[in-house]
């Protein structure tokens, strides 16, 4: 059976960590960042963990 690919989507939104957890970027962080609060943008920029659950679903599907 031939390898699996990697998926593209997913793999340029998610980082998989050593420890199994994943990282993902903060929701509405990408434009439009000048008429949301200051706090809002400081604290976007550190992104989010996924859910242990969604992160088991991911880790298959990236390399």
């Amino acid at each position: 059976m031939p390898k699996m690919k990697s998926h593209g989507g997913i793999s340029k939104k998610i980082i998989v960590r050593n420890s199994g957890s994943a990282k993902i970027g903060h929701v509405g962080a990408n434009h439009n960042s000048g008429k949301k609060p200051t706090d809002f943008n400081r604290k976007s920029r550190k992104g989010s963990v996924l859910s242990s659950g969604d992160a088991k679903r991911y880790r298959g599907l990236v390399k």
